[in-house]
């Protein structure tokens, strides 16, 4: 008893000691960028006590883009760390199921047969998307179909839960496929439109439309939190899971389907930012073990950090110009899945 006493009260006490780290890397992200700003006028403007430009900056600017980072990283990793579970495969991610390439493709669709983006002629010929919230919905649209696709496919055939894998792979590259016809016939306004919605980008997000992520976000994390001791189960197999009371089945389908529409909801609003599910539940696996209990938590408040960080990196690392969030998640995710994939093979 004082062994497992001891055990958790270790894992809470990291849990603790993340979200600390969690406040201190978003105080340290407001004051970084072009003006810089002293943790002092950061808290300052975050108590309404701050000089206008701070406060400026810091509410009109910064602050939704952390924050962003924050619901997304968090979104993304705890969908990530469920469906590791549920699909029995510590490559699983949401990126497996083909949710980010069907959003590519609803939102490439968008643009070029709905005519929703163009070149923008400006001082600096940026990119703009004429309906981003027509574009957002199609993504979104786009990365539903085919998670229901494979759902499907899984509920008529009853297929394993790396079949479920393959499957996905497989309408990943049939979204490719739709995507790259796109782009051939997409105008040159068109194509630059649709290669800006793909990069994931934290700062294109609005107040309304964190809100919106948000409040899907909390629903999700409170019912993987709720059946923390079902994931554990379905952990020990499925004959085990079984004679313990838990539905494998529903608990697998629910649990893929929440974690692709939390998944999808992130891609349609951001654009597709890849291995933040892979990266933030390894990371803490190490830490945590495998007991969903701490695991959910750990992966979420883990996976705000590294997206919060990698986009802090991204606004200074070539500044003044911001780099998107996606390519540096990318850097430092595929390196890490060669890895599980040499540790998973013995290689």
């Amino acid at each position: 008893m004082n062994e497992y006493t001891a055990y958790v009260r270790r894992r809470i006490l990291l849990l603790i000691l993340g979200t600390l780290s969690l406040f201190l890397v978003v105080l340290f992200s407001a004051g970084i960028g072009s003006v810089h700003l002293s943790i002092h006028q950061v808290i300052n403007s975050l108590l309404f006590r701050g000089e206008g430009l701070s406060s400026r900056i810091l509410w009109d600017i910064r602050l939704v883009r952390i924050l962003a980072g924050v619901v997304v990283g968090l979104s993304l990793s705890v969908a990530g760390a469920v469906m590791q579970c549920t699909l029995e495969n510590p490559l699983a991610s949401p990126f497996t199921m083909g949710i980010s390439q069907g959003a590519a493709f609803g939102a490439a669709f968008s643009i070029v047969v709905l005519k929703a983006g163009e070149v923008h002629s400006s001082a600096a010929d940026a990119v703009i998307i004429l309906s981003p919230y027509k574009t957002t919905i199609f993504a979104f649209a786009g990365a539903l179909v085919g998670v229901a696709v494979v759902l499907s496919l899984a509920r008529l055939k009853g297929l394993s839960p790396q079949a479920l894998i393959l499957a996905g792979i497989a309408m990943s590259f049939l979204f490719i496929a739709g995507l790259t016809l796109l782009q051939y016939v997409a105008s040159d306004q068109e194509l630059a439109a649709i290669v800006f919605w793909t990069f994931g980008d934290l700062g294109r997000i609005t107040w309304k439309e964190l809100g919106l992520l948000t409040a899907v976000a909390i629903p999700v994390f409170l019912y993987f939190f709720i059946k923390r001791w079902d994931f554990n189960a379905l952990q020990s197999g499925e004959e085990t899971a079984r004679s313990l009371g838990v539905e494998t089945w529903k608990i697998r389908i629910i649990g893929i389907l929440l974690a692709s529409l939390l998944t999808a909801a992130c891609v349609a609003f951001t654009g597709i930012i890849g291995f933040v599910g892979l990266l933030g539940p390894h990371m803490m696996r190490g830490l945590m073990g495998s007991d969903y209990r701490f695991l959910i938590p750990a992966a979420s408040i883990w996976g705000a950090i590294l997206l919060v960080l990698s986009d802090t990196l991204a606004r200074v690392v070539l500044s003044p110009v911001v780099i998107p969030v996606g390519i540096i998640t990318s850097f430092l995710g595929a390196p890490l899945f060669l890895y599980i994939l040499i540790k998973k093979e013995g290689i």
